[in-house]
This record gives structure tokens, C-alpha cells and sequence, in this order.
């Protein structure tokens, strides 16, 4: 018969859970031990404080996955995205604050709401921002696209259970080459990160992050080249496209969309990084 787990009292369970992750060289180490432990025990960070009490083997288990720099959000399952929980896997990025950007970019651009009929979003990992898109764009359907189908089928889940399938499909395949229709507004977060500095990413990320969705080829621009190309075919008239960049690269975007017969513009995150590049065609290419 195996031995019961550890019961002890909440506080040492956290400073001990805090203390593998600080050796580990986690920031926030006691804030995250929190979040651990209750995740272990199925109750809500804030009850903690009503605990005595509390089973340790579970959570620290959890713990030395966190200090092998596994992300908070695949030992959870979870990630918050534009206030909606999305279930997450390694198949996909984790969604990042910063890409919130794109749906305040796009809510700012289109003004009228109602002009939004169709979106599409290239690359859409766990659906967070087509689905962020249909939140604020009620008439709207979306289609999402991936060329990992575990991660559209993880999109589709997703849309299930936040209430959004009927409003949506998604399609496995390599950017735009699978679609034909034209969409109001077209919405991506690429690879985009040079293959140069991969390496140099944070352990969280290059270890166990898809790798075909963070390498943009030598420059990191190998998939804005084929997205703002196809964008012309893609785009109704008056639609708008809102990609993701990377830190430095907004100007060379903007680039490809003048040379696509667009004009482009770009809208900053909360750090002052232009993160989302606005991109309509000119009205002597529509």
C-alpha cells in the first residue's frame, strides 16, 4: 500500500513550492507557488487563504515541471485571451497579451461593426483571435486557418465551448492557397522571429513552443511574404488586414504592402512596440 501524500500547513507548502522555483531561476516565484497549489487543489488562488491544511506531493510534482521552464499555461491547459479562457496544448503558441493588439487595432479601423460579415485568421493556433474578433464583431463569421491540424482542431474546441461554433469553421492548410472567398477582415499572427535568434529565445519558449510557429526564415519575413502577397485576393472592398510584428519589423511590412498596392499603417502595444500593422488596399487598386 503506498504511503499518503504530505499534508502540511498552506504557507510552508507554498515557501516550498516557491523554492524550486526560485532555485530555478523562476521571477514571481511565490506568486506562481500560489497559482500551482491551487491549481492542485481545484479551488481559486484567493481561497488558499482559507486552508490550513494542504496534500503537497501533487503540487510539487507540478512545481518541478514549472522548473524545467515548462509555461504556466500548458501545465494548466489554460490561457486568457481578450477575457476569454482558451484551452491550450504544445501544438500551439500560448497567446500573448501583446497580440490583444491586433483586435483593439481592428475594432479601431472598421469603426462601424456591422460592416464585418467575414473574417479570417491565418495561422489561428488555439482560435484566440478569430474568436476575440466574433466576440466584437457579432455579425460576423469567421473561418480559421492552420496548416497543424491538431491546432485547428483545438481552435474548434475552443469555439465550442466559448459558445462561438456555430459562427465559424476551420480548415487545415498552408496560409491562404486552400481559400478562395474574400473577407472583411483578415486577421494573422505569424512566425516571425529571424531563425538566427531561435536560439537565443527564453528556455519557456524555444523548449516547448511549436518551432514552426515562431521561425520566420532567415530575416523572419518568410511568412509576411506570402500573407501581404495574398492579401490583394483575400481582402473585400473597404477590408482591412491586421498582422502581427515583430519588434523593428513594421517598417519593412509596410513595405510589402505598398508593393502589394496597399497602404499601411501601424498601432502600438502597451510597450510602445508597433505590434499590429493595419493594411487596406489603396483606391486606385481596388
Amino acid at each position: 500500500m503506498s504511503e499518503p501524500g504530505r499534508v502540511i500547513p498552506a504557507g510552508e507548502a507554498i515557501a516550498a513550492i516557491a523554492a524550486v522555483l526560485a532555485a530555478a531561476g523562476i521571477e514571481e516565484a511565490r506568486r506562481e507557488a500560489r497559482l500551482i497549489l491551487a491549481f492542485a487543489l481545484g479551488i481559486e488562488p484567493g481561497a488558499l487563504f482559507g486552508r490550513e491544511m494542504v496534500p503537497l506531493d501533487d503540487a510539487m510534482a507540478l512545481a518541478r515541471r514549472r522548473a524545467a521552464r515548462e509555461p504556466l499555461a500548458y501545465i494548466f491547459g489554460r490561457r486568457e485571451f481578450w477575457s476569454l479562457d482558451f484551452e491550450v496544448s504544445p501544438a500551439t503558441l500560448i497567446p500573448r497579451p501583446d497580440s490583444e493588439t491586433l483586435i483593439e487595432a481592428a475594432v479601431r479601423e472598421v469603426g462601424n461593426r456591422a460592416v464585418v460579415r467575414a473574417v479570417l485568421d491565418l495561422g489561428t493556433g488555439t482560435g484566440a483571435l478569430l474568436l476575440a474578433a466574433l466576440a466584437e464583431f457579432p455579425g460576423a463569421f469567421g473561418v480559421g486557418l492552420d496548416v497543424v491540424g491538431a491546432a485547428a482542431a483545438l481552435a474548434r474546441r475552443n469555439a465550442v465551448r466559448l459558445g462561438f461554433g456555430a459562427r465559424c469553421g476551420f480548415v487545415v492548410g498552408d496560409w491562404a492557397a486552400a481559400l478562395g472567398g474574400r473577407f472583411d477582415l483578415v486577421l494573422a499572427n505569424p512566425p516571425y522571429v529571424p531563425r538566427g535568434e531561435m536560439a537565443g529565445l527564453m528556455p519557456e519558449v524555444a523548449r516547448y513552443e511549436p518551432q514552426s510557429a515562431l521561425d520566420g526564415g532567415v530575416d523572419g519575413f518568410d511568412a509576411y511574404r506570402v500573407i501581404i502577397a495574398a492579401l490583394p485576393r483575400l481582402l473585400r472592398a473597404g477590408g482591412i488586414a491586421v498582422i502581427e510584428a515583430g519588434a523593428g519589423q513594421a517598417a519593412g511590412m509596410m513595405g510589402l504592402a505598398a508593393a502589394a498596392g496597399m497602404t499601411a499603417r501601424g498601432h502600438e502595444d502597451l510597450a510602445g512596440v508597433v505590434r499590429a500593422v493595419v493594411m487596406r488596399m489603396r483606391a486606385d487598386q481596388g
